[in-house]
């Protein structure tokens, strides 16, 4: 089974970027699963509208998770209870909107997809990592397709759930930080791990902003507007391979950025 995940969509620019790039994947790779994190695919890259999160299904993505922009689009909220496949970080609070994982079938098997959300520098969360052992220990009666979106601030926090779920999961992946890393690798249980996808959207902005508003907010620390940038875009995903165990045996990255 190939999972194709695309990190981070960011505004229209990441959207159409986006649906561009998968139209020339499906004629270079096998691709059986297409998931991405929509949590900036809203116009002004905060949240998701429910038009961007259509635009998305449009273009070829099948399942959407999200982050801690979750919240920003009041508008989602219903849509994140009724839409089956789309889905928020598992542990936020239990009465939260929505759910924390998907189910769906592929080629005759069943796949779960996790979404959670770190807590250093994020929020105050429920643990990810107690979250996951009850969530993948269920999951597990069923299903050993198991890929998990961790969207999360910190490298360390990152790499430790990996580790604390290898060989229970296929694939922990990275969100969040907009930047592609280069540490992909299958850890020893056959877990799939990259620290972060990266962005797919505005490539030469700061993590797909402005540059000028960005660097004033860094020298004077004051609020300024929220504007993403124009220009090239970029596609950042991760390409895995899962074998009929669960367990992952490739990862690859795949950048493509306009001239």
């Amino acid at each position: 089974m190939n999972l194709l995940f695309i990190g981070d969509v960011t505004g229209k620019a990441g959207i159409t970027y986006l649906a561009e790039q998968l139209k020339q994947l499906r004629r270079e790779e096998t691709l059986d699963l297409i998931v991405a994190n929509g949590e900036n695919a809203a116009k002004n890259g905060r949240g998701i509208t429910i038009g961007a999160l259509e635009e998305l299904y449009d273009s070829g993505v099948e399942l959407v998770t999200l982050g801690n922009h979750t919240w920003d689009q009041k508008e989602i909220y219903d849509s994140l209870d009724r839409d089956m496949r789309i889905c928020r970080p598992a542990n936020f609070h239990e009465d939260a909107p929505g759910r924390g994982y998907l189910n769906c079938e592929v080629n005759g098997k069943q796949v779960a997809v996790i979404n959670l959300i770190g807590r250093t520098y994020m929020g105050l969360y429920e643990s990810p990592f107690q979250i996951a052992d009850k969530i993948v220990s269920e999951i597990r009666q069923t299903t050993s397709y198991i890929f998990v979106d961790f969207h999360a601030e910190v490298t360390s926090e990152k790499l430790a759930l990996a580790w604390y779920l290898n060989g229970k999961v296929s694939a922990v992946v990275g969100t969040h930080t907009h930047v592609q890393t280069a540490d992909e690798r299958i850890l020893p249980g056959g877990t799939a791990y990259i620290t972060d996808v990266g962005m797919t959207g505005p490539r030469d902005g700061i993590i797909g902003l402005k540059k000028g508003p960005m660097i004033q907010k860094f020298i004077d620390q004051m609020p300024n507007k929220h504007e993403l940038e124009e220009g090239p875009r970029q596609f950042s995903a991760v390409l895995i391979t899962i074998d009929e165990s669960g367990k992952s045996t490739a990862i690859r990255r795949i950048l493509r950025t306009e001239d």
